[in-house]
């Protein structure tokens, strides 16, 4: 009997199915400045369109995972979030350059097709998308029969922003005396997943649908909730009133507050954080408690309860914060440069 490629584990009519489903995902993300370019084997999209216009461009490019955060969601059952995650931890860090968020790419890897999993995944992208304003403008979905277990996938994205030469933050004007504003995370976002499922799963023998008092909600639930992205905040913060006040920007992923500080602080300088200055969110504590974890350990680990560092000259520190509340979002002094 000839091989055909369904024998080897690739179901080419299941994979048509899933790719039925995205073109409307995909959709609900773009600008005007995408081109139009109906199985084309590439994204297109425009610069100077639909009224923005640059004067000398920087392109800004970020790519990430979500890490092993996807196996709680496989665990859960739960696939509608972790693609939030992926636009998140990629667009997050194109945001700490001051970059508008143009377009993003996704690449998903599995090792069977599954049209329902694909559509949620997608989704998650696609909401990401919309909180980041960025275009969706292409991606892979690739069935790897071989090299993933049934069940197992993996994510991967690609963002793209623009800023203006003269805006560009790349941490060189950060002095000392500078203000650290703390903006807060919406939770472990997608950092030290392997610590927590450690602690978790594995340590305390919960499982994804157990109730947890202290959080008011599942396991599940409070693992999986999606790493908040910044856009509207940094946005604010590029405008015209705001933007000679900041002087960096830090995305708070694995390494905490001063490692990922430091990476933009130039030589000389150090970061001063004032740890009891803002509430840690009670999912910290109770990984802490339920590992026996080390404080210290802790906050090089994860973000505690910050997600984003402004860091604004000490003239204009409470005006960049009120700038930041005005979105509705939390701000506070977490620190100085010294």
């Amino acid at each position: 009997m000839a091989a055909t490629y369904k024998d080897a584990g690739v179901d080419l009519e299941v994979y048509e199915q899933s790719m039925k489903r995205l073109p409307s995902l995909m959709a609900r993300t773009q600008s005007p400045r995408v081109m139009p370019l109906a199985g084309g084997f590439a994204g297109l999209f425009q610069l100077n369109a639909d009224g923005k216009s640059y004067d000398d461009p920087i392109l800004v490019s970020g790519t990430d995972g979500v890490g092993t955060k996807l196996k709680v969601a496989i665990q859960a059952g739960k696939f509608d979030t972790v693609g939030i995650d992926l636009v998140a931890m990629c667009v997050n860090d194109c945001l700490c350059l001051g970059a508008e968020p143009l377009f993003f790419l996704d690449y998903l890897a599995m090792g069977k097709d599954d049209p329902n999993m694909v559509e949620q995944l997608v989704q998650g992208v696609s909401e990401g998308c919309v909180q980041a304003r960025a275009s969706l403008i292409g991606g892979e979905t690739a069935i790897m029969p071989d090299l993933y277990a049934e069940g197992d996938f993996d994510m991967a994205g690609f963002c793209v922003g623009v800023v203006e030469r003269t805006q560009l933050l790349d941490g060189s004007n950060i002095n000392t005396g500078d203000v650290i504003l703390g903006i807060p995370s919406s939770g472990l976002h997608s950092n030290g997943f392997s610590l927590v499922r450690k602690i978790v799963f594995e340590h305390a023998g919960l499982s994804t649908d157990a109730y947890v008092d202290e959080l008011g909600t599942i396991v599940g639930e409070a693992l999986l909730t999606p790493t908040r992205i910044y856009a509207d905040v940094v946005s604010s913060l590029m405008s015209e009133q705001s933007r000679s006040s900041v002087t960096g920007i830090a995305h708070i992923t694995g390494g905490g507050l001063e490692e990922n500080l430091s990476r933009i602080l130039p030589d000389g300088l150090r970061v001063e954080i004032e740890h009891d200055s803002w509430q840690v969110p009670s999912v910290f504590s109770w990984l802490q408690r339920l590992g026996d974890v080390d404080t210290g350990e802790m906050r090089r680990v994860f973000n505690m309860g910050i997600g984003l560092a402004v860091v604004t000259r000490s003239d204009a520190a409470e005006e960049t914060a009120e700038a930041i509340r005005e979105l509705n979002t939390e701000c506070q002094t977490i620190g100085r440069i010294a």
